[in-house]
């Protein structure tokens, strides 16, 4: 177990060390930060002194140095929009991202698995056809269509919800939360649903998929022999090993959920992370778009890490491979 964690902590420095170098690059090749800072009238003698200030007359990989240590430290200058620290704008707009990534995980978990179940147990029925159809569009539509479909129906026709921000938030030290105030809650059902909805048919169709297969193996024809009770069987034994590929899959959709927000965000004008990351891009604000990239990076480590040591522990069969030297 200890070989396995250290591994993955070495597979997990490597691909940050690519990831930052990525983000580094963005300071060389898109466009100079220089420029950005003192503008296009600035005079040769400015450009050299701040360059040096700055550090962007030192060798490349001093520089690319210099950058790991602060980017480990969390410190990736000032947004060249903003005049502010990078690192104060990511720790205002994180709260929002990941209440809403949670509350959109949550949802499509706790619908996803149960109609997933239905589905396969119950395959000819209508409800199933239904579920199946519903996954079908979930798939097929866009996410920005989604949500500009439900902003027509829930927030312009019918008026049950507000179609843009994310309403009171309660202060808790540097954290912000809307999930402590009904405002709160009304403005974050929308962009929540819409950010579940392909979540949601993907973990159906894979519990579907997955479950069907489970029931045709010859444990679960062993236990039906041995006079186990339907819902033994399909609960105790087939839904148990279900779930092992569709925890991995969750996993990696959590992460997915916090770095493809942007579109949910830009539609609903949601003050988060994705919002902020498009803002950066469109006008070349380089610092927040590595910080960005590296913070999701961060993140989709982190979440990958966690996932293999449940599946190790989950999975027996990996505990036995380990104590026997494959």
């Amino acid at each position: 177990m200890f070989a396995f964690i250290v591994l993955r902590l070495a597979q997990a420095a490597m691909v940050m060390v690519t990831v930052a170098l990525i983000s580094f690059m963005l300071f060389q090749y898109v466009g100079d930060p220089v420029v950005f800072l003192l503008g296009q009238d600035a005079t040769h003698e400015q450009i050299r002194e701040l360059r040096q200030a700055l550090g962007l007359d030192q060798s490349f990989v001093v520089q690319f140095w210099h950058f790991l240590v602060n980017a480990s430290q969390g410190e990736f200058g000032f947004s060249l929009r903003q005049s502010t620290k990078v690192s104060v704008l990511i720790a205002e707009r994180f709260p929002a991202t990941l209440e809403l990534a949670l509350v959109a995980g949550l949802l499509a978990l706790f619908l996803g698995i149960p109609m997933g179940v239905y589905a396969a147990l119950r395959r000819g029925s209508f409800l199933s056809q239904v579920f199946m159809m519903i996954s079908l569009i979930g798939v097929s539509l866009p996410t920005f269509l989604i949500g500009i479909l439900l902003i027509l129906v829930f927030a312009v026709t019918l008026g049950w919800f507000p179609s843009f921000g994310r309403g009171d938030v309660v202060t808790i030290g540097w954290w912000t939360s809307g999930l402590l105030t009904a405002k709160g809650w009304q403005h974050i059902v929308l962009p929540a649903v819409t950010l579940a909805i392909f979540q949601l048919t993907l973990i159906m169709r894979l519990v579907r998929a997955e479950m069907v297969e489970v029931l045709r193996t010859d444990y679960i024809k062993f236990a039906r022999a041995r006079g186990l009770t339907t819902r033994a069987v399909h609960f105790g034994h087939a839904l148990k090993n279900t779930l092992v590929p569709v925890m991995t899959i969750t996993g990696l959709q959590l992460g997915g959920l916090i770095a493809f927000a942007i579109i949910t965000e830009t539609v609903f004008q949601w003050p988060g992370m994705g919002l902020l990351f498009i803002q950066a891009v469109t006008y070349a604000d380089i610092p927040v778009m590595a910080a960005y990239l590296c913070l999701i990076a961060l993140i989709f480590v982190i979440i990958n890490l966690i996932v293999d040591l449940l599946y190790f522990a989950v999975d027996p069969r990996l505990r036995v491979e380990k104590s026997g030297g494959h």
